[in-house]
This record gives C-alpha cells, structure tokens and sequence, in this order.
C-alpha cells in the first residue's frame, strides 16, 4: 500500500495533500523529525478546521461571508463599537441569551451578525426568510 492510499484512508488528506511539498521544505531547511512532524499535522489539522467552518458557513445560511475588520464604523455611527465587539467575543452564548439585531434596512445589521464568529453553530435568518419559514 502507498503512502497516499493509507493516508486518505485513515482521512487525513490535509496531511496527504502537502506530505511532498512538507518533504521537499523539510530537506531544503534541515528541519528536524519533530519540526517535520509538527508541520504536517498543523497541515491536517489547519484542513479539518476549514471545513469544519465551511459545514458551519453554510448550515447558517449566510448569503455572503462579513468580518468586523471589513465593517465601515463610519457609516452608521450610532453603532457602539464596544458592544459590538463584547457581543464578537461570545460572553452572550455562554450564558445563554439570546441576540437579535433590529433597525432599519441598510445600517449594517446583516454585516455584524454574520462578523460574530465565534466557533459555535449559528442559524441565520432575515426577516424575509422568516415569513418565508411561516408561509411554508
């Protein structure tokens, strides 16, 4: 059996996918057995969290992907930067209560909570897929 085949079956294709260029690096730089190792697991580890956000992404069902550092904190002021970034860190998810963002169209809503991101599993809705949600 080759070493591909024994690695994508035991699932660690994170790992299979970057073994050469991580053995080619290793030579090159006169790394260590442990520094080799090291490397190839945070290869397959590094693959396994990116889907794992991926599977996440899209059971929310968010349209587009926002981050708080591609927020425009200029465009609505009003918006209190501290609260926003307390509510970023999850304290509010720990304890239990819920979050629920109310204002007008266009000042922003949708981007902070789609920016929230805190490795938990979320479901996202607009107001127009929860009537859909009622009507069906």
């Amino acid at each position: 059996m080759n070493l591909d085949t024994a690695l994508k079956q035991r699932r660690l294709s994170g790992l299979a996918g970057t073994f050469s260029l991580r053995l080619q690096e290793t030579g090159a730089n006169r790394l260590s057995h442990a520094e080799f190792l090291e490397l190839i697991l945070s290869d397959e580890l590094n693959l396994r969290e990116q889907r794992r956000l991926n599977r996440r992404t899209q059971a929310t069902e968010f349209h587009a992907l926002k981050s708080l550092e591609d927020f425009d904190w200029r465009f609505n002021p009003s918006i209190s930067r501290k609260l926003i970034y307390d509510l970023a860190a999850g304290h509010f998810v720990r304890q239990a209560t819920d979050v629920l963002f109310v204002g007008p169209p266009g000042v922003g809503k949708t981007h902070l909570a789609q920016a929230i991101k805190q490795g938990f599993l979320v479901r996202y809705r607009s107001i127009f897929d929860l009537v859909a949600d009622f009507l069906s």
